[in-house]
């Protein structure tokens, strides 16, 4: 199909249920030319002809044949472990390269029109246990700004467990963070330390004391974007499963400090569980 193809669907509605995307949509997810527009969409991409065709793209078919006998043997159809295996694959075939080589096309998948492409760089950024924390926060970062939700909501879990290891450093280096002038970048910042989260392990040490976060929390307390406060609300929430009266000692305190709509409706989301117990 002709790449300029893509053009006309670029301004489409997504469509709610698998069976009801077109399949011009779906061939051009899976050829790379398309960004998915939501999450129906993004689930559709089958990873594994997408990885095909990005190897053709790259002319690495010779070289990428051995990672797609691997991920076929693997028979692993669930996307989150799809995303992993496809992002280990890629590492070790990258760090097999010269360094000439080697950052051109880690660059060419951090910047691919594919936003499930950009995916598998993410998680390529997570899993280089040659990266120090700090070089993986500065890494990550274009991912955490990308415009795409998929390849943001990557962004974070494929440096959680990074962060997790080692948590009172990074969030030092996340105090910049959320202060930062992109609110996804803020976002990111609260996302990726949730003390539980979605589709990630719990992070134990927050879960007993989530007082360690204060610094990066108190600067949003009152953040202007819904996107941040959506998150703060949902940390708190996370830790009143565990800290019930330290997450309504917070919400006073704030409602005190900073009695904004913003506030109050981080609050709301926060307190939502704590109000089921009653």
């Amino acid at each position: 199909m002709p790449e300029k193809d893509a053009y006309a669907y670029q301004e489409r509605k997504g469509a709610r249920k698998l069976v009801d995307i077109p399949r011009e949509v779906v061939d051009l997810l899976q050829r790379g030319q398309l960004q998915s527009v939501n999450l129906t969409e993004w689930l559709a991409v089958d990873h594994f002809i997408l990885l095909q065709h990005t190897l053709a793209e790259f002319g690495l078919q010779q070289e990428g044949h051995a990672m797609m006998l691997r991920l076929q043997d693997m028979k692993e159809t669930k996307i989150m472990k799809m995303i992993h295996a496809i992002a280990m694959e890629w590492l070790q075939l990258l760090n097999q390269m010269p360094q000439q080589d080697r950052s051109p096309i880690f660059g060419a998948l951090a910047s691919h029109p594919s936003d499930s492409v950009r995916c598998w760089a993410a998680y390529i950024v997570g899993l280089n246990q040659r990266l120090s924390i700090e070089e993986k926060l500065e890494s990550i970062r274009p991912f955490a700004a990308d415009g795409h939700f998929g390849v943001r909501e990557i962004a974070w879990m494929a440096v959680r467990e990074s962060i997790t290891k080692e948590l009172e450093k990074s969030m030092e280096l996340l105090t910049d963070w959320v202060r930062d002038s992109d609110a996804n970048i803020r976002r990111f910042a609260i996302e990726s330390t949730r003390p539980v989260g979605v589709w990630a392990k719990h992070i134990q040490e927050l879960k007993a004391n989530p007082r360690l976060a204060l610094p990066l929390l108190d600067v949003v307390k009152s953040d202007a974007a819904k996107y941040v406060q959506d998150s703060v609300g949902n940390w708190l929430n996370d830790a009143s499963k565990t800290n019930p009266e330290w997450v309504i000692q917070v919400c006073e305190q704030w409602l005190t400090d900073s009695d904004t709509k913003e506030t109050r409706r981080i609050v709301t989301k926060a307190k939502r569980s704590l109000g089921k117990k009653k």
